[in-house]
């Protein structure tokens, strides 16, 4: 035998895959019985509006994500403002002994501009009255004394609470009624 002939013929070391299928050549060949051409367009219809509400979807998420932070972003900013506010207003009480002083009266302007900060960034201060019943959602209680008053009606107001357009920033701390001691005992 020649070199030649002796290339064309199989080599005893080298196999054919068994498993080797011809590659099909058109699209019939490669759907199974059961898929049609319109089978197979509603399914990639389908993906395909599936896929577009998925994005928009996510769209509509990222736009009200980038709200939200522009909208919170000063949250720490004022949780850090709110004790100097509270002791300035600490300060107003006790200068407000003499209404007719210059220090009260700088002083005043001094929390107008205050207010008015806060107002403009969303802060408003939550409603909390003396007598009210102590909801623990906008209220924190740092104690409970005994008191003729209903249980969980809030006797003292030991600080301000706010909001920050509609969330809550700081929860107001109160002091809330207890039973009697007395009426404990019978019970």
């Amino acid at each position: 035998m020649s070199k030649e002939e002796t290339k064309n013929q199989p080599q005893p070391d080298e196999e054919k895959p068994l498993n080797e299928e011809p590659m099909p050549e058109t699209a019939e060949e490669t759907q199974t019985p059961e898929e049609t051409p319109v089978d197979e367009l509603t399914k990639w219809r389908d993906l395909a509006l599936r896929t577009a509400a998925e994005y928009d979807n996510y769209r509509k998420r990222c736009v009200k994500d980038r709200e939200d932070f522009t909208k919170y972003a000063t949250r720490s900013l004022l949780e850090e403002l709110l004790p100097v506010i509270d002791n300035f207003e600490m300060g107003m009480q006790m200068a407000g002994q003499d209404t007719s002083s210059m220090i009260y009266i700088g002083m005043s302007m001094v929390q107008k501009q205050l207010v008015d900060f806060l107002e403009g960034q969303g802060v408003e201060p939550i409603a909390t009255e003396v007598g009210q019943m102590f909801d623990h959602n906008i209220h924190e209680a740092i104690m409970s004394e005994p008191s003729e008053q209903p249980e969980g009606t809030i006797l003292r107001i030991l600080r301000k609470g706010y909001n920050l357009r509609g969330r809550l920033l700081r929860p107001a701390n109160v002091v809330t009624a207890a039973v009697p001691e007395t009426e404990e005992k019978k019970d």
